[in-house]
């Protein structure tokens, strides 16, 4: 087995997945109960890997292999950690756990068996990371949930049948008509709901110090779900022909991008208070701490230019990537705003506390008028986030000219 590619390929995925450096004998019943879904997930879907002993950077990649000391290395007993995971599952799973060492270090794999003939069930709950009754699978951005969807409900049963298809009846009745799990309405939106939830866990993971900071995000997701509409390739080559935006942007600039990494599911940048991810499947995440003023003050001349630099590399991006029909909705939102002032031209802060926790913006487009429209879409934006601060419209006497200005400079950066 060559450990190694495994140990350094650095990309979490549907068949690999990274903890850092831990003792196991001190880890709480929460912290067992996650290798325990892990374990489930892998061997319900492909088999595949846990490696101890890699810790995250500052972007949230697997890359600082630090392997473990000989008392975690210890730590990990086969017998008890194999009587701790199969508590919770039936049948067991089969795994063996490997202590290969790279480059000198020390580190602990859990080599996961795909399933042989049944897949395997949560039998019991666990501090709110094991749930009974469910199958958890892996996916493609190195999630292991449980499976709700009826495409991977179909999955789990057709790799039964065809290992054991006499033994499936009575578990295929509860798989379809009792699990309550599912996600309702329309599959698409659940799908990306899904995509943009795992990107908000990784930010929050990120950032976890900030969490009660002044936030914002933005968030474009297309009508139709399609999980390889474009190549991490064409992705990669879209945000390239994006980057216009100033040195002084709050939004991605070149440097941003020469940082950034390609994971299975999307090219994802995370540092210096920004985080963002744009999929395969066409959807786009940002999110970023909003550097306050001491005294809780929003620029409202920063707040102009981070919308107008949003929405000209957005535009940018479908364009580069050849939406035209499609459409397009737009989510805005500021995080933690309660009590946040705007400092806005010729009017007491005083009079421009947002009064709510969260705002929130939605507008919906063809990708063609959110192409061509990018001013009237930015200044739309600027306005009705302004609304939460009290500033009626008709107060914005300079917005459009600063917007085209903006603009204008971005195009030509």
């Amino acid at each position: 087995m060559d450990w190694e590619s495994i140990v350094k390929r650095g990309v979490e995925s549907d068949e690999l997945d990274y903890k850092a450096a831990q003792n196991w004998n001190k880890l709480s019943r929460t912290g067992r109960a996650k290798f325990a879904r892990h374990c489930m997930a892998l061997a319900n879907t492909k088999g595949g890997y846990v490696v101890v002993g890699v810790g995250e950077d500052e972007g949230g990649r697997p890359a600082l292999f630090t392997g473990l000391t000989e008392e975690e290395l210890q730590s990990f007993d086969p017998t008890e950690i194999g009587t701790f995971v199969n508590r919770f599952s039936d049948p067991q799973v089969e795994f063996t756990l490997e202590r290969p060492v790279v480059d000198g270090k020390q580190y602990v794999v859990f080599a996961i068996k795909r399933f042989s003939q049944l897949p395997h069930v949560c039998t019991g709950g666990c501090e709110h990371e094991l749930q009974q009754g469910v199958f958890y699978i892996r996916t493609a951005d190195a999630s292991s949930r449980p499976a709700y969807r009826a495409s991977e409900v179909h999955a789990l049963i057709q790799r039964a049948m065809r290992n054991q298809r006499e033994l499936l009846g009575r578990m295929l009745r509860g798989l379809l008509y009792e699990n309550h799990t599912a996600v309702p309405g329309n599959e698409d939106q659940s799908r990306f709901q899904e995509e943009l939830g795992h990107s908000r866990q990784l930010f929050a993971k990120l950032f976890k110090g900030k969490s009660q900071a002044l936030q914002a995000e933005l968030t474009i997701t297309p009508d139709q779900y399609a999980a390889e509409r474009f190549t991490l390739s064409e992705v990669r080559a879209a945000a390239e022909e994006s980057c216009g935006t100033a040195a002084d942007s709050l939004f991605i600039g070149l440097s941003d991008l020469r940082e950034a990494y390609l994971t299975n599911v999307s090219l994802r940048y995370g540092g210096k208070n920004v985080f963002w991810q744009i999929f395969r499947t066409g959807q786009f995440h940002f999110r970023c701490v909003l550097p306050e003023r001491p005294d809780n003050v929003i620029s409202y001349g920063r707040l102009c230019d981070l919308v107008s630099d949003a929405v000209n590399f957005c535009a940018q991006l479908y364009g580069s990537l050849g939406f035209s029909d499609q459409t397009l909705r737009l989510d805005v939102s500021l995080f933690n705003a309660e009590n946040c002032r705007l400092d806005f031209p010729g009017t007491d802060v005083a009079n421009t506390v947002c009064r709510i926790p969260e705002i929130e913006v939605h507008l919906n487009f063809s990708a063609a008028d959110f192409i061509s429209g990018r001013a009237v879409h930015a200044d739309s934006l600027v306005r009705r986030l302004c609304e939460r601060f009290n500033i009626a419209d008709g107060r914005h006497l300079d917005l459009k000219s600063r917007i085209e200005q903006r603009l204008r400079f971005q195009q030509n950066d």
